[in-house]
């Protein structure tokens, strides 16, 4: 992980112009020790942190001090990361019972009957 302070963007007077308060974290995903299929997994994200080179990027300007930047960008990255390690429940399809197969036509009769009565009557004199 590699931590440097910038100074930050946006309104905050001479403040903001004088003080390196913002926090770039880059973090190498290739260069790392965690093992190959989350490796893997983090590349394969679409996510616009992750650069071409597989270089997580992550800017952090939120606070006025320097220190809660640097928490805040550790704990974004660890999100990052935990988010991989999770891995996704394929989803079992199961069939539509009678009950709810019976209801979805019945509405849909329902409703042509209501559509059908808004035709054009015919007119008598």
């Amino acid at each position: 992980i590699e931590i440097s302070a910038i100074r930050a963007q946006g309104a905050g007077g001479q403040n903001v112009n004088k003080v390196a308060s913002a926090i770039h974290l880059r973090f190498d995903i290739s260069t790392s020790s965690m093992p190959d299929i989350y490796r893997q997994r983090l590349l394969l994200l679409k996510d616009r942190r992750i650069s071409k080179e597989g270089v997580i990027v992550i800017k952090a300007q939120q606070f006025r001090t320097q220190e809660k930047n640097r928490l805040d960008a550790l704990e974004r990255l660890a999100e990052l990361l935990r988010s991989v390690t999770v891995v996704q429940k394929a989803r079992k399809p199961t069939k539509a019972t009678r009950s709810s197969q019976r209801k979805r036509v019945d509405s849909k009769v329902r409703r042509g009957r209501t559509k059908a009565l808004r035709g054009k009557g015919s007119i008598e004199h």
